[in-house]
């Protein structure tokens, strides 16, 4: 019988973890490597810079792009390189502890929050839209919303019976709130930029 602090998951949280984990692991690598290369020679310009609008430059160089003194995407190696571990184990049909998911959904938590932070940032404050950064946001809002869903689906996450409804409703309804959720930041893109999207018309 399977000990009830471990908790199993199908392929297809397995194959999105480990999808997520290497796309965000690659983009962290180009965003270091361009990085690496402004540090060495300050003219450089990194292969993302594509516009007044898109690039990666400005925000690689900001206090926003090093919160905690080191570039952020130093912390998107290590993480997303877990992540993918973690998929590749589910979908070699390990089954993880308990809280080794509650940690996923925990670091998942802290990643999105700090997505929607460097979102307001890049768009209100840096003035660029980072696109090996907007990859990020992508796979991390997806990476927190499908590992929740599991933890809450399997109970990892405890819900009262009053909820239970509620949840299930979130369950059949999740592709559309996931959209939802995507296309609200899609605006926030276009109308921040509206005047040089519309020039490209």
């Amino acid at each position: 019988m399977t000990p009830p602090h471990t908790t199993g998951a199908g392929r297809r949280i397995g194959w999105l973890m480990t999808v997520t984990g290497i796309v965000g692991w690659l983009a962290s690598l180009r965003l270091s490597i361009d990085d690496w290369h402004v540090l060495k020679d300050p003219t450089y310009q990194p292969s993302c810079n594509i516009s007044p609008v898109v690039g990666c430059g400005s925000s690689m160089a900001s206090w926003q792009g090093n919160l905690l003194g080191f570039p952020n995407m130093l912390l998107g190696l290590g993480a997303f390189a877990a992540v993918a571990t973690l998929g590749v184990a589910v979908l070699a049909g390990a089954r993880l502890h308990r809280l080794l998911w509650l940690a996923l959904n925990a670091g998942a938590l802290a990643g999105v929050g700090f997505a929607h932070w460097l979102i307001f940032q890049s768009l209100y404050e840096i003035n660029r839209l980072c696109p090996y950064c907007a990859v990020i946001w992508v796979i991390t809002i997806a990476l927190f919303w499908y590992v929740t869903l599991h933890n809450l689906k399997h109970g990892v996450i405890p819900v009262p019976v009053r909820g239970r409804s509620a949840l299930n409703l979130v369950l059949e309804s999740q592709w559309m709130l996931l959209a939802a959720w995507y296309g609200v930041i899609i605006m926030l893109v276009l109308t921040r930029f509206w005047s040089y999207w519309s020039s490209l018309l």
